[in-house]
């Protein structure tokens, strides 16, 4: 028989150990006396209110059971808050805290708080290098198109005007990339545009794009510029590739000539340099036997005054050496009062000499060497009578 029904035993009592209703039989658990029963042990766990008055059935819960819900709604958003105000910035960033809109502070690496919602923060790293390509078809010096593609690299130098002072900033980079390379290639020409001015075009692109961004107060630090190889369009890349091969043949024939010009220049001026130092020499070779040779007259001519025969003697035997001295022969005379000459062939007895055999180099056959001298010596003679007759 079960505990409630009727006619069972009275001293039964239910599991929750309440009495019934209506006389001493026990009745059913009280829902509502549960859930106040839990709410009290909150009460007092949070700090609890008054207790309510009576035997505790019926009637609504106190104002404590109000204020401790309210303590963990609380304690919840205190719990919230600090988990989103609580913040880390890294090594390679930086964070921008606005207190009421306003600028507050640039916070560095490391723990930080800020206090939302009358703070505002924008962290943003600072150290990494970004990029930015552009590609489009540009206007030439020499109203040519050609398209230019080239490659921006940047990094944020100032993270305060990088926030607040434009909208957009990286938006603002690309219209000042745009403007300077626009307003470079439009004053450079087709062919460097092509060719070598490359370098120079990322050079002038670089330092304009700067001066626009530090004129916008943007943050933005440029740190290199690669302008990659121009091309013109497609529909006239046939005529242009003709123009760079007419350009590069003219190119490699004024370096042959050049070349050939820097190898006959330099022989040409030696060659000049060396004739001038010639005639230079000839010159001074012959002003100074000139100077020489009227000190010489002057002193002969002093010399002769002091002894004219001696002066006289002297020139004709200094005359007679000097024109012997180129001659073969030789002429020997005697004593005085004889009219004899000696001719003596020392051309011919050397001749003889080389060509005879059986000697020795240097010796002279004796019976060619008579017969010469007697030929010879007779001719003298005969020269010598002819000469007396007259």
């Amino acid at each position: 028989m079960a505990w409630n029904e009727p006619g069972g035993n009275s001293n039964n009592q239910d599991p929750w150990g309440g009495k019934r209703r209506g006389g001493d039989r026990k009745g059913p658990p009280d829902l509502d006396e549960a859930f106040r029963k839990l709410q009290e042990s909150l009460n007092g766990l949070f700090g609890g209110g008054k207790k309510r008055s009576g035997d505790g059935s019926g009637g609504s819960p106190g104002k404590g059971g109000g204020f401790g819900l309210l303590g963990i709604g609380l304690v919840v958003l205190v719990a919230f808050w600090l988990y989103s105000a609580i913040y880390v910035v890294d090594e390679q960033e930086q964070a921008v805290v606005l207190r009421f809109g306003q600028y507050h502070e640039t916070v560095g690496p490391g723990l930080n708080i800020y206090f939302p919602p009358f703070d505002r923060k924008y962290m943003e790293n600072v150290t990494r290098e970004r990029a930015y390509s552009k590609q489009g078809q540009m206007l030439t010096e020499d109203e040519n198109i050609v398209e230019v593609p080239l490659t921006v690299q940047y990094k944020i130098s100032n993270l305060q005007d990088f926030v607040l002072n434009v909208d957009q900033p990286e938006i603002s980079l690309q219209h000042a990339t745009e403007s300077a390379l626009r307003h470079v290639v439009g004053s450079t020409a087709m062919d460097q545009v092509l060719t070598e001015g490359r370098e120079l075009m990322a050079s002038e692109i670089k330092e304009r794009l700067q001066r626009f961004l530090d004129t916008y107060r943007t943050g933005i630090t440029v740190t290199q510029v690669n302008v990659q190889s121009a091309a013109a369009p497609r529909e006239v890349q046939e005529a242009f590739d003709d123009v760079i091969r007419a350009r590069e043949d003219e190119q490699r024939a004024r370096n042959q000539a050049e070349s050939y010009a820097n190898g006959v220049i330099p022989e040409a001026r030696g060659q000049a340099q060396r004739i001038l130092e010639d005639a230079n020499g000839y010159r001074d070779e012959v002003v100074s036997r000139a100077k020489g040779e009227a000190d010489r007259f002057t002193k002969l001519v002093a010399e002769y005054r002091k002894a004219p025969e001696v002066t006289r003697q002297r020139l004709y035997l200094d005359t007679m050496q000097e024109v012997f001295s180129n001659t073969s022969k030789v002429l020997v005379t005697g004593d005085k009062g004889q009219n004899n000459l000696l001719y003596l062939p020392l051309d011919k007895m050397m001749e003889n000499s080389r060509s005879g055999t059986g000697n020795a180099p240097g010796s002279v056959n004796s019976s060619s060497t008579g017969t010469d001298a007697g030929v010879r010596a007779a001719d003298t003679q005969r020269d010598v009578r002819t000469r007396e007759s007259r």
